[in-house]
């Protein structure tokens, strides 16, 4: 492949930019082995590939929805490229996916609860009582 047909590398400044990760963030994700070696140029500086962007936005994915550190690595050794990691990567995957949709079940209701109050608290002011007053005859917790 000649230079003018292979995708264009960025250092680490470009991807903490596309990333909104800090360049320190993406060294400790790479000295964590959160991330797949990471290829160097000849200046010995750090050159993520386009497939590496988007492995570290997958990276950023888990861990922003909760997937422990340990996790992460473990999903990262695994390694690609061969269909028998597959199978216990989609496994992963598949758990973090439940667990995200349990998470957004409960904000949904959260935000209903959350919804409820400030509607409650419209009504009370719009007819001039005290948000207090709500609370009337309620015993407290």
């Amino acid at each position: 492949m000649t230079t003018a047909t292979r995708p264009a590398s960025l250092g680490i400044r470009e991807v903490a930019e596309q990333t909104g990760l800090s360049m320190d963030t993406l060294r400790w994700y790479e000295r964590e082995g959160l991330l797949p070696l990471v290829d160097r140029g000849s200046d010995g500086r750090r050159r993520y590939s386009p497939a590496a962007v988007r492995f570290i936005l997958l990276v950023q994915a888990l861990r922003r929805t909760g997937m422990p550190v340990a996790d992460v690595r473990r999903f990262v050794q695994f390694g690609g490229g061969t269909t028998e990691n597959h199978a216990p990567r989609m496994a992963m995957l598949e758990k973090q996916e439940a667990a995200i949709r349990q998470r957004i079940a409960l904000l949904q209701h959260d935000l209903g609860l959350v919804q409820d109050k400030i509607r409650t608290y419209r009504d009370l002011l719009a007819r001039g009582l005290d948000c207090e007053d709500e609370t009337e005859g309620v015993e407290p917790a």
